[in-house]
């Protein structure tokens, strides 16, 4: 029988015995030995995590996600600094099948969001940082985790929709600045190993002081919030996949007629079809009413105006957008005599998007003149109607359902809801509003358009029509067009007649454009909107009432739209051939025509940012501020504009300018020049004085082509330039020797030198013979 002890052995055991052998006589990595190092970068890594889940609790993508991989991760890092000098073979090995596991997973989770995969990527990334926390032996790796945990932030950035992102951006810096700072410590071999909490701040030295970290913070935040104000917002998303919910599958038959507003309530025998509501709100359907405090009105194929209440603040969406604008939702061409009708709703058309796209083509509903593409993205942050608020002119619609209708008017539908968290995006090929240009569009209507929008009652039509006419006949100026008529007359509304809160309830045959102009003199805000609908058909204008949201309020920090229920409300649309629907705005307090591309401007974002600086000031100080801010941008467009038009004024324009320009580029170095040089004198005033001679001696042997590298010591830089003597000239030379000399007795030695007087005699009369030669 063999002897178990000498018998040969398998080629397996041979072959890991020859691993082992290898592994154990390979050279272990050099370990990273500073505490405070790990122990920051480790913080900035749990900013990241805390930070993505908070930004995607905001955006309605997720909540709590990632917390979990908190204490993972600081778990983590106590076993890396405990195990920092091992091997760690069977770690490294379990790591690594934890990493191919979380590769599985984001791949199965990545088919299913397709649409939007910032927070799958985030989610994979959270889940590597706890895996590599585990492994963190050497200063490389804790720069790994550092570049992890800013990119967490970055993709929280992207996700936030709040400023609730904005103080773990602060946290994150403040904490950056020490890490950067320990890094270069660690490289230059400066390693602290223990923190004494009784004594910190002289544990981690003076390069960590409060002080100078506080100073450098806040220059960090001062130059980031300039170059974030003054960076220019240029239009296009260069890639298309946009921002979309994931997909919502809706079950039944889908309806395209149906508007759901739960504002509105139905009555037992009320057809959800023809009232156009199907909720269980205040607002009824027709008759004197309340209206319902969450739901605006407007939002219905049937309007009654004779509602009275108001709505309760709350924020409905979160807009970003690459231009301000009024976010349509609906139109109505029918006026009922209270309240305004859909009439063509039975000829609404439904659409359908393949199954592997979010993208919606819609049919164009007006001519496309000059236009402009603006991509708006929408967040629902309070549940709305089933219509779906876009641009003017949307060309197309990203949306998380597979059906959508598009009624005769371009207002866009869904088959269910607008719930809490649905993002969707919508791209709008918005027509420039040029004035001249609509001003010569003339009155050749289409038979459709005066056919559906000339239709004013027949028992107002006379007295509404000799009120129109008389307001224009008053008009200081003559009235060619339409366009010019349609402003007029808005800003007449504007200015004659006046809002009333307490207006009472229409009686059942009463019209309320008729009470609007003769007896009330005013109204709520929607009647004025309908007040100019008629008095424009009543004068052969072709007009429209449209519904939809106003800009709300501009975030400058998030770049959002944060648009509130209070902000809906109704103008009106006014046709013109060949261009389209444009609209106006008789409301008092509102501007006469509603924002667009026009206002999109690459610095708008610094406009926008200083009116909301402006709103926190006092009226005058504000006004003031304006002021000057006003003139100053009128003088240098001023000079702007005269500079450009030199130069196009022929050849001798383009010569005088470009003369123009070498002069004041010649003036602005000299100038640049002699700021330096007097920066420079008032820096030396305010040194000792052999410090102050020591620095000359530098500036002088600079200028003469020998200036002192930063890696050389005082007297190797004296040891050059007494080898140069043969160039320079021994006198040069000594002088610079004896000059040095002194300046390291003083400043190493403590000894101040008696003869200082002497060596600033002879640095004065080393310049002359230099200038001479």
């Amino acid at each position: 029988m063999a002897n178990p002890s000498t018998s040969p052995r398998s080629p397996r055991s041979s072959l890991l015995d020859r691993w082992q052998r290898q592994i154990n006589a390979g050279e272990l990595p050099e370990p990273e030995d500073s505490l405070p190092l790990r122990v920051m970068a480790q913080a900035l890594v749990v900013v990241g995590i805390i930070a993505l889940d908070v930004a995607a609790a905001n955006a309605a993508e997720a909540t709590g996600r990632s917390f979990w991989a908190v204490p993972l991760s600081i778990l983590g890092a106590v076993w890396s600094w405990q195990h920092r000098r091992d091997r760690n073979i069977a770690m490294k090995f379990c790591l690594a099948i934890g990493m191919l596991i979380s590769l599985g997973a984001f791949f199965a989770r990545l088919v299913g969001e397709l649409n939007d995969t910032r927070l799958v990527l985030a989610e994979l990334l959270v889940q590597l940082q706890v895996l590599h926390s585990f492994d963190l032996p050497r200063r490389k790796d804790l720069g790994y985790s550092v570049v992890i945990g800013l990119i967490l932030l970055g993709v929280a950035g992207t996700l936030s929709q709040t400023l609730a992102f904005g103080p773990f951006l602060l946290l994150f810096l403040a904490i950056a600045l020490p890490v950067l700072v320990l890094d270069y410590r660690s490289r230059l071999g400066l390693v602290t190993q223990v923190l004494h909490p009784k004594n910190l701040q002289k544990t981690l030295g003076p390069d960590l002081s409060t002080k100078r970290l506080g100073l450098f913070f806040l220059a960090v935040v001062s130059c980031g919030l300039v170059i974030f104000a003054c960076l220019p917002r240029l239009p296009g998303y260069q890639l298309r996949s946009f921002p979309v919910s994931a997909p919502v599958e809706f079950q039944g038959e889908f309806d395209g007629r149906q508007v759901i507003n739960p504002g509105y309530s139905r009555g037992p025998n009320q057809d959800a079809e023809e009232e156009g509501g199907g909720g269980q709100g205040n607002s009824p359907a027709e008759g004197a009413g309340q209206m319902d405090p969450t739901y605006y009105y407007g939002f219905n194929t049937k309007i009654n105006q004779n509602l009275r209440g108001e709505l309760e603040e709350k924020t409905v969406l979160r807009v970003r957008s690459q231009a301000e604008g009024f976010w349509r939702v609906l139109s109505f061409d029918r006026y009922t005599g209270q309240g305004w009708e859909v009439s063509r709703n039975d000829q609404v058309t439904n659409l359908e998007r393949p199954r592997w796209s979010y993208q919606f083509y819609l049919p164009r509903t007006a001519p496309l003149r000059r236009h402009r593409e603006v991509i708006q993205t929408y967040t629902v942050v309070s549940d709305l109607t089933n219509l779906i608020p876009a641009m003017t002119q949307p060309d197309e619609l990203y949306f998380p359902v597979d059906k959508i209708a598009v009624d005769p008017e371009g207002g866009l539908r869904s088959p269910l809801t607008l719930l809490e968290g649905v993002t969707y995006t919508v791209v709008s090929d918005v027509p420039f509003r040029d004035r001249a240009a609509l001003g010569q569009a003339g009155t050749n209507y289409p038979a459709l358009v005066e056919r559906q929008y000339l239709e004013v009652p027949e028992a107002i039509a006379d007295r509404v029509r000799s009120r129109t006419e008389e307001i224009i006949a008053a008009s200081p100026k003559p009235l060619t067009n339409p366009y010019e008529t349609s402003l007029y007359l808005a800003q007449y509304l504007k200015q004659r007649y006046s809002l009333q809160p307490d207006l009472p309830f229409l009686e059942a045959q009463e019209d309320l454009v008729s009470a609007f102009l003769f007896e009330y003199e005013g109204g709520y805000p929607d009647h004025f909107s309908t007040a100019l609908t008629i008095m424009l058909r009543s004068v052969g204008i072709p007009a429209r009432l449209v519904v939809g949201f106003g800009p709300g309020q501009f975030n400058p920090f998030t770049g959002l739209y944060i648009v509130k229920n209070t902000d809906a409300y109704a103008m009106t649309e006014v046709y013109f051939p060949r261009y389209g629907w444009f609209a106006f705005d008789p409301i008092p307090g509102h501007e006469l025509t509603p924002p667009s591309i026009e206002e999109s401007q690459a610095f708008s974002l610094l406009r926008k940012f200083w009116q909301w600086v402006a709103g926190f000031l006092p009226s005058p100080v504000s006004g003031w501020l304006s002021r000057v801010f006003g003139v100053l941008g009128q003088v240098i467009g001023g000079v702007i504009a005269w500079f450009l038009q030199l130069l196009f004024r022929g050849w001798v324009g383009l010569f005088a300018g470009l003369l123009l320009l070498v002069g004041l580029s010649f003036l602005g170095w000299l100038g640049w020049g002699r700021w330096r040089s007097w920066r420079r004198q008032r820096w030396l005033a305010k040194l000792p004085p052999m410090e102050r001679l020591y620095q000359q001696l530098l500036g002088l042997m600079a200028q003469w082509g020998w200036q002192k590298r930063p890696s050389q010591t005082p007297l190797e830089y004296a040891e050059t330039l007494r080898q140069r003597s043969h160039t320079s000239g021994p006198q040069v030379a000594n002088t610079a020797n004896d000059i040095i000399h002194a300046y390291v007795s003083w400043r190493y030695g403590g000894r101040n030198s008696e003869d200082i007087s002497s060596l600033q005699a002879r640095l004065k009369n080393l310049k002359r013979p230099r200038r001479s030669s």
